[in-house]
């Protein structure tokens, strides 16, 4: 363990009446390594850094055992990262305030060798996606972010649903419009439906498409997870969005009970 000695322990050790010098400080050294000068201010900037990372708070922790196909590929349009790959394990975390995130990347990439696919900073809030094929790996990264920043799992914000609702048989005005404004995933079509979700915080819309898509044969149109408010859209048959909004809002309320 790293033992911390300022120069006034140094003036003690040696008499109290010898200044240290670099010789002394060496000689000092030299029966243990490990040990470590500071000055009394640097232990003190030390402090006031441990302090500010315990003070990061947890908004979102969202952890994708096997992205699928489509959100993967659409999470690669948006990354100025490492691409994410289908089958990826992917940990999604956002923090406040936003340029904490930086720390959080730092203590994360530190941790293991996952990739970094996304680093966002936005007005209030900070967003990260990590990525590795082992999800123990990505995994463990998150539990060192964790002790890092002192929190838990059990600590982030729930979600919160603020807006969810199935459209039926979109008409052509519509699904131009929805097409013209979404640019990153697939189009729907007229006479589609549609399954919409709104969420507080946003990262969990990644949780609910991710689910989806696993649940059932839909397309992906849009998926937001960065801001005030994650938003969501699927499309498809009637009986396949039906089936995939399901599969959405249970990975939402499984978040909440646990």
């Amino acid at each position: 363990m790293t033992r911390f000695a300022t120069f006034e322990n140094n003036e003690r050790r040696l008499g109290g009446s010898q200044r240290v010098t670099g010789a002394e400080v060496n000689e000092y050294l030299a029966d243990d390594p490990k040990r470590v000068i500071t000055t009394d201010s640097e232990k003190s900037l030390v402090a006031r850094q441990a302090s500010h990372v315990k003070q990061i708070e947890l908004r979102t922790y969202v952890f994708l055992d096997s992205l699928q196909p489509q959100l993967a590929a659409y999470m690669g349009t948006a990354s100025s990262g490492f691409l994410p790959i289908p089958g990826d394990a992917c940990l999604w975390m956002e923090v406040s305030p936003g340029m904490a995130v930086h720390r959080v990347t730092d203590i994360a990439l530190k941790a293991s060798n996952v990739r970094l696919g996304q680093m966002i900073v936005e007005r209030a809030f900070g967003s990260l996606a990590l990525y590795h094929r082992d999800q123990s790996t990505v995994l463990h990264s998150g539990d060192v972010v964790l002790d890092a920043i002192g929190s838990t799992i059990d600590r982030r914000t729930n979600p919160q649903v603020t807006w969810t609702e199935v459209i039926r048989a979109i008409t052509p005005d519509h699904a131009v419009l929805i097409n013209r404004q979404n640019r990153r995933g697939s189009m729907i079509q007229s006479g589609m439906s549609m399954f919409i979700l709104e969420t507080e915080p946003a990262g969990y819309v990644l949780m609910a498409a991710n689910e989806a898509e696993k649940a059932s044969n839909i397309t992906i149109v849009d998926v937001k997870g960065v801001g005030a408010f994650g938003r969501l859209t699927l499309a498809g048959k009637e009986g396949d969005v039906e089936e995939a909004a399901a599969a959405a809002m249970r990975s939402i309320d499984q978040i909440n009970r646990n």
